[in-house]
């Protein structure tokens, strides 16, 4: 059995939420030590789903005197950007994390190959096109980025592997994330305005 389309967006859906975003770094300890503030996590992270960066190019100019820059925006091959902000100075820290979640079809050189290509695009000079709310917070790139990959019950072993003898961690999702999704609906469908 592979991977379902559905269960592939469910989990896009729910770690688009900044509260599930936090619950997924609890499963990777090292990650969640990153979060500025625990005492106000939804204010330390900023969840950007399929995020887009504008990425700055330089080259010289024909007289050689000074360099011509160009900005070019591009969507990042990760699902959820996570930047880390400090909830005191509302300013993003220099610490990023990007979930991969294993899409349908998709075997390790084409999931580890979405990681180099983020690694690519982000080793330049980079600022986040950000969500409305986050609008006046300054973003520039990090100082460091870091991978964590969402894997299913249904990834091949050799994935999970492939991860292993890379060093890059990976966190197992949930079966029942979709059957909890599916009953939290129908309760709020199924609730009167009494209720």
């Amino acid at each position: 059995m592979s991977v379902q389309k559905s269960q592939y967006e469910e989990s896009l859906a729910t770690y688009s939420q900044s509260a599930e975003a936090i619950a997924l770094l609890k499963r990777h300890r090292p990650y969640l030590e990153l979060m500025p503030s625990m005492r106000r996590p939804e204010e330390s992270v900023i969840t950007i789903p399929l995020p887009i960066a504008k990425i700055r190019h330089s080259a010289p100019s024909p007289n050689g005197h000074s360099n011509l820059t160009s900005v070019e925006s591009l969507m990042l091959p990760c699902e959820v950007a996570m930047l880390m902000c400090d909830p005191e100075w509302k300013i993003k820290t220099g610490k990023e994390i990007f979930v991969f979640i294993h899409q349908p079809e998709e075997d390790f050189s084409d999931l580890l190959g979405r990681w180099r290509r983020t690694q690519v695009l982000l080793g330049k000079d980079y600022e986040w096109v950000m969500p409305s709310r986050y609008q006046h917070i300054l973003n520039e790139g990090a100082e460091k980025i870091y991978p964590l990959f969402v894997l299913f019950e249904e990834t091949p072993e050799r994935i999970k592997r492939g991860l292993k003898g890379a060093h890059l961690p990976f966190v197992m999702q949930d079966g029942d994330l979709e059957a909890a999704a599916i009953a939290s609906s129908s309760i709020h469908e199924t609730a009167s305005p009494e209720d």
